[in-house]
């Protein structure tokens, strides 16, 4: 009976659409994420009488044909790369971008990642990093005797020292874009790497053609919609356990088939 083995399916690729929507809630709150989507395909199809057939001598043809389903089967997780909202913290290593674009953090193994978080500290020489460490690339040292930093929306770095008026920049922040950004790979700790889906990196400077603004003393939102969340998480439940149901309803057709006497 197929129909335990394509209910079967169902409940495999409800799960893992469960486990999808329990990601994108997980990280409401986290800083640059983007909520993720699960997309499903049939499965392949037995031809009992297959489309197109002829049926007689006189070359009539079939218009439709029996074609029995398999199921459902994943065909990706695909990331959606909607702006989220733009929260204002005041803190002036705080980077948020406001278009399209990714800061660019250099790994300890030398790669390079890409990241939409921008919750910036410095380090004990004075160097911009991230939460774990890693620097931001290019790299840019804020002088010890600095006294405010300001990052304006094309990027650069500007330094305010002691003792003198006019402020002196630093640096320049370059963005990453890339042809394919859902097809970045995501290694966790709000970090993403190049892979061939993606495409080759295009570097550019903020406020450049294609490339988003730096907006200082704010974070990037996730971009996760609860509502739509909770949504998707109650009709998953109910695919869920409609599959289930045609389980336990072929089960009950061949507990019939097994007492006829």
């Amino acid at each position: 009976m197929r129909s335990l083995s394509i209910g079967a399916t169902g409940m495999l690729a409800q799960q893992l659409n469960v486990e999808v929507i329990s990601n994108n809630i997980a990280n409401m709150t986290t800083t640059g994420f983007k909520r993720q989507r699960a997309e499903f395909q049939d499965l392949l199809y037995q031809n009992m009488r297959r489309v197109g057939s002829t049926s007689s001598d006189a070359g009539t043809v079939v218009p439709s044909g029996v074609q029995i389903g398999a199921g459902v089967k994943t065909a990706a997780v695909y990331r959606i790369n909607e702006q989220g909202n733009i929260s204002v913290t005041g803190n002036a290593l705080d980077l948020a971008i406001n278009g399209q674009g990714y800061f660019q953090v250099e790994l300890p193994d030398g790669q390079t990642a890409y990241t939409r978080a921008g919750s910036f500290q410095l380090n004990a020489e004075g160097t911009i990093v991230t939460a774990d460490g890693y620097q931001l690339q290019p790299g840019l040292v804020v002088p010890e005797n600095a006294v405010d930093i300001t990052v304006n929306p094309n990027g650069e770095v500007l330094v305010k020292l002691d003792g003198q008026t006019q402020p002196a920049n630093i640096g320049q922040i370059q963005l990453a874009t890339f042809p394919n950004p859902a097809g970045l790979e995501a290694i966790g700790d709000n970090l993403l790497l190049e892979s061939p889906a993606s495409g080759n990196i295009i570097a550019g400077n903020p406020g450049a053609p294609g490339f988003g603004r730096v907006i200082q003393q704010a974070l990037e939102t996730s971009n996760v919609n609860i509502v739509s969340e909770i949504t998707n998480l109650i009709t998953a439940q109910r695919a869920y356990e409609m599959n289930s149901r045609v389980i336990s309803t072929s089960d009950q057709m061949m507990q019939s088939i097994s007492q006829m006497r």
